[in-house]
């Protein structure tokens, strides 16, 4: 089968391709009719040479009355290449810059298809760099024109326009060999294309409404597959990991006791997901399980609960975080809630290594899988913000015990319909309340004309109450083309110097800078000082956005709020929040857009981070939903996961047809191809 075959099975032209190809993940010919179009240029209407009109984007197809290089005035190397297109209605101007190698591939009498915007030049119509291509005989078929032309991601070296011509040569000669795996009832019932038209239409639409049929299959194949490699791993994992058993009962006393001498009093859904939890580990295979809460919920606690019940049945639990100051947050929790029960807790990061062999708990960063730490009877791994390491990490930290407890806990707002699909293949329980004596961090849209009412009011906060506060800037350094956005160095040397600069009357108020290229030492130094209150402000780029614990900061002050997702705002807005103390969250935008301005007054309302990433999933799409970086998502090239009819749908028939998947050998294959796309626990 050709389609199978590598790239550089296909000839001397495809071997000087091949690694050009392979940056777009071309690695075979069947690779080829993956790499869909990101969109298309409607060149569908057909005209007549005499009807054309400027202002329309039109086709014209003729004969090529002539052809020729024209040098501009004063330059001896630009030109300008004009020819003159015929047809038996008239004739019109196509004309291209510095491209003088046309006039040997087009020639007078050549018959050609050309497309482009029709305009008027010292009344003569006139198409500027149209697309176009020669028609060799009467049956060729246009591919560059006259048709909803598709435009594809490319890279150095590798057009669109050729990569069109290897599709559609593709296409013409293999589609037979493009087998479709899904059952032929799936494909009835939910009104799908065939898996060979459904690559036919996303390549060269006979219309959008095809173009997003097909899209449709597409995308559900995605979402289906995804689905039922999470199912076939759940099943796997059961199957082949036979974990530790523990036991609850004999140590209830002290299970009890741990709880009730806590300085807060547990939510309900901490009980809840503490029941989930021990009911997973006195089973025979192990638990794999996800937590998901909003920053500040107490997923920590319930780890370090977990983690004192492995240590009640005489095993070790690893905890990895990923940076080190979330990683040494951790440890001072764990170790001031279990140590007074005698659980050695250590930590052990790039820069502090472990003081004592013989830890119960080893609280660390990506250090942990290091050779030289070493478990005796690892019995538990708890990974915080799981997504944000790679697969062979958290599978090299598994290793280093005999099939341990896994629980994965993240704080980045996930709808619930998203992550049964991301993490099919994981147990979720959700911490869906806060902790007792926590206020609502009320939340401000700040119109600009408030903008030095907002900073007079911070500083009154900082004085009266001793408080400090974070501005989060969304850039370090200013770009040229974005002078509206608030870079953090300017704007940390204006608040010093203008805004916040010691005025008669008024205290000090000392500002400190934190941004992403700092070294870590420099960061630990910074956020150091900040927690023992040596300055009362913290400039900040979104590098605070996960983990950082300050429970005096009570005001958050958010830059260019347009440019982050609610998902991401919400995150932000959970620095602040930490202590029983009225915190607030203050946004500012230079956008005039009131649909922007909408989007932000719903966090005044909301102070769900699952309800708020789903409503940004429908108003703004999953590439902005995280930021810049979607941690964990699976690389999809057509499904959104925006569209949760889609995803309850693939969903739906996944759990249908798991059972029968031996049935359905092509689809099992399939499976496997899919799954390095796929997030797992391994």
């Amino acid at each position: 089968m050709i389609l199978q075959s590598p790239i550089s099975d296909g000839g001397r032209v495809f071997k000087m391709y091949a690694g050009r190809l392979a940056k777009l993940h071309i690695h075979t010919f069947r690779d080829f009719l993956f790499h869909l179009p990101n969109r298309y240029v409607d060149y569908s209407l057909t005209a007549r040479i005499g009807s054309v009109q400027a202002g329309e984007t039109v086709t014209v197809q003729g004969r090529i009355l002539s052809i020729k290089n024209q040098y501009l005035k004063g330059s001896s190397f630009r030109t300008i290449q004009k020819a003159i297109l015929t047809d038996d209605t008239g004739s019109i101007e196509l004309s291209w810059f510095n491209q003088p190698f046309l006039t040997r591939s087009i020639h007078e009498g050549d018959n050609m298809s050309a497309s482009g915007l029709v305009e008027k030049f010292r009344n003569t119509l006139t198409i500027q760099s149209p697309e176009f291509e020669v028609l060799y005989d009467k049956d060729s078929q246009v591919i560059h024109t006259g048709r909803l032309v598709p435009v594809y991601p490319e890279t150095r070296g590798v057009s669109s326009k050729w990569l069109r011509r290897q599709v559609y040569n593709l296409l013409s000669k293999h589609i037979a060999e493009i087998e479709d795996y899904l059952p032929a009832n799936i494909i009835r019932e939910e009104n799908l294309l065939a898996l060979s038209e459904a690559v036919k239409q996303v390549h060269f639409p006979d219309s959008f409404e095809q173009a997003a049929r097909a899209r449709e299959r597409l995308g559900f194949d995605e979402l289906f597959l995804l689905q039922l490699g999470a199912l076939a791993r759940r099943r796997q994992w059961k199957e082949k990991n036979k974990g530790i058993k523990l036991t609850e009962k004999p140590h209830q006393k002290r299970l009890d006791q741990l709880i009730n001498n806590l300085p807060f009093r547990l939510t309900g859904s901490q009980k809840a997901a503490i029941a989930d939890i021990f009911q997973d580990v006195t089973r025979t295979e192990p638990m794999n399980r996800m937590l998901q809460g909003d920053v500040g919920s107490g997923k920590t606690v319930v780890g370090a609960i977990t983690a004192y019940l492995a240590f009640l049945n005489g095993l070790q639990t690893a905890f990895m975080a990923p940076t080190e100051i979330l990683a040494e947050q951790h440890f001072k929790t764990i170790h001031d809630l279990l140590a007074p029960y005698g659980v050695n807790v250590s930590l052990q990061t790039g820069s502090k290594k472990a003081k004592n062999a013989a830890f119960d708990i080893l609280v660390g960063t990506h250090a942990l899988i290091a050779k030289s730490v070493q478990f005796k009877n690892l019995g538990l791994v708890i990974i915080d913000e799981q997504q944000r390491f790679g697969v062979k990490q958290r599978g090299e930290l598994r290793q280093k015990g005999v099939s341990p407890h896994i629980l994965v806990m993240t704080a980045t707002p996930i709808p619930r319909t998203v992550a049964l699909t991301m993490y099919g293949d994981l147990d979720v329980s959700y911490l869906s309340d806060m902790p007792m004596g926590r206020k609502i961090i009320k939340t401000w849209l700040v119109p600009t004309e408030k903008r030095q009412g907002a900073y007079d009011w911070i500083r009154k906060q900082i004085t009266d109450t001793k408080s400090q506060a974070f501005i989060i800037c969304p850039f370090i350094e200013e770009s040229e083309n974005m002078t509206t956005v608030k870079a953090a160095t300017k704007e940390y040397e204006r608040l010093s110097q203008q805004v916040f600069k010691k005025q008669a009357g008024q205290a000090q108020i000392r500002l400190g800078l934190l941004h992403g290229r700092m070294k870590a030492k420099e960061k630990d130094k910074i956020l150091t000082e900040f927690r023992q209150k040596k300055f009362a402000i913290l400039v900040a780029t979104p590098v605070v956005e996960v983990g950082i614990d300050i429970p005096n900061a009570t005001i958050i002050m958010i830059e260019a709020a347009e440019r982050f997702g609610l998902a991401q705002l919400h995150q932000l807005r959970g620095r602040v929040g930490r202590s029983d103390k009225q915190s607030y969250c203050l946004l500012f935008t230079e956008s005039d857009n009131q649909a922007t301005k909408t989007r932000l007054k719903s966090l005044e309302q909301s102070h769900s981070g699952a309800e708020l990433a789903e409503l940004d999933l429908k108003l703004r799409g999953p590439g902005d939903m995280y930021g810049t970086v979607q941690h964990g998502l699976p690389r999809l090239k057509v499904a959104t996961f925006s569209d949760f009819a889609l995803i309850e749908k693939a969903r739906k028939e996944a759990s249908h047809v798991f059972s029968r998947l031996s049935e359905y050998p092509s689809l099992e294959k399939e499976i496997k191809d899919f799954a390095e796309q796929a997030i797992s626990p391994d």
